[in-house]
């Protein structure tokens, strides 16, 4: 005989010899039968294992994913064959990743150093309190947050979906397979040019950024006359450390290595064909806003 027991929308099924009682329900169902056969199914162990299954699911898929990148680096940091066109791909790959963003950075910086100016004198209300600290406070917003992790975050959008798109459409339609039969290490040939342009030019944007942003605070100020142009000056030379502007830097450098790192790998292991390279892209940008957002914290607790 068949028994169906549901419970808490779960449907079990026993095969019994003869007719079956179902004795209760809960947590678990326990049904017995005349001669004493007894079938016992616990629903909140089953529902354990289950959550167990999906964790080590997703446990296995990340030890997966940081293996396969930690290999695909081991490709791309090497010798290259010829430097000549290294170094031409470097220059090309600067051009087009970094400089090319420096437009939408200025606009971004203008603007937010214009509001963080506004906010600051709308909140220094005291007359006890300086002026001066308008420039100071707007300078302390952009040398240690905005000018890295706030446009680290923006490239991340920019350069890692055209890295991204750019070699997963190239693995697609099998370039990257031609390459590597002809003897060409793909890896090195694509990739490190990328990561090293990206990471040689990261104080620039970051330096062009935060000079922009301190051009729109004055900007803003001169526009609406809200403090003087000389406490503006005064507050951004007021308690200054050149220390923060290492930090700044670092922190650029390691988040443009893991936007083009990580957009690489993506790309590089995209399939499916072109839906596959745009779930490849998405993919990327959102690990490596997660990962940059959890290097701010650490270089931040390391470095300062």
């Amino acid at each position: 005989m068949v028994v169906d027991v549901t419970d808490c929308g779960i449907a079990v099924t026993k095969e019994l010899s003869k007719g079956a009682i179902v004795i209760n329900c809960g947590d678990s169902v326990t049904i017995e039968g005349p001669e004493g056969v007894n079938f016992r199914h616990n629903y909140g162990m089953a529902e354990k294992m289950r959550t167990l299954r999906k964790i080590w699911k997703l446990m296995r898929k990340i030890l997966q994913t940081t293996g396969e990148y930690w290999m695909l680096m081991l490709k791309v940091f090497q010798k290259p064959e010829k430097w000549r066109i290294f170094f031409r791909q470097c220059a090309v790959e600067g051009q087009k990743l970094t400089l090319d963003s420096v437009p939408l950075i200025s606009i971004i910086s203008i603007f937010i150093g214009a509001v963080a100016v506004i906010q600051t004198i709308n909140n220094l209300e005291s007359p006890f309190i300086p002026k001066m600290y308008v420039g100071y406070m707007a300078r302390e917003i952009l040398v240690l947050e905005f000018c890295s992790t706030m446009v680290a975050l923006i490239l991340a959008g920019k350069i890692g979906s055209n890295i991204a798109s750019e070699i997963g459409s190239m693995r697609i339609t099998e370039q990257i397979d031609a390459m590597d039969i002809m003897g060409v290490n793909s890896a090195n040939y694509l990739i490190l040019p990328k990561i090293v342009s990206s990471v040689v030019l990261s104080p620039f944007v970051m330096l062009s950024s935060f000079a922009i942003g301190l051009f729109g605070g004055a900007a803003i100020i001169a526009a609406t006359g809200a403090i003087t142009m000389a406490q503006y000056v005064e507050g951004l030379q007021f308690a200054f450390k050149i220390h923060y502007i290492y930090y700044s830097i670092s922190k650029m450098a390691v988040f443009t290595f893991i936007i083009t790192s990580l957009a690489s790998y993506y790309g590089y292991y995209a399939k499916g064909g072109s839906l596959g390279v745009g779930r490849s892209s998405t993919k990327a940008i959102v690990a490596i806003s997660v990962l940059i957002l959890v290097f701010d914290l650490a270089l931040t607790k390391l470095l300062l």
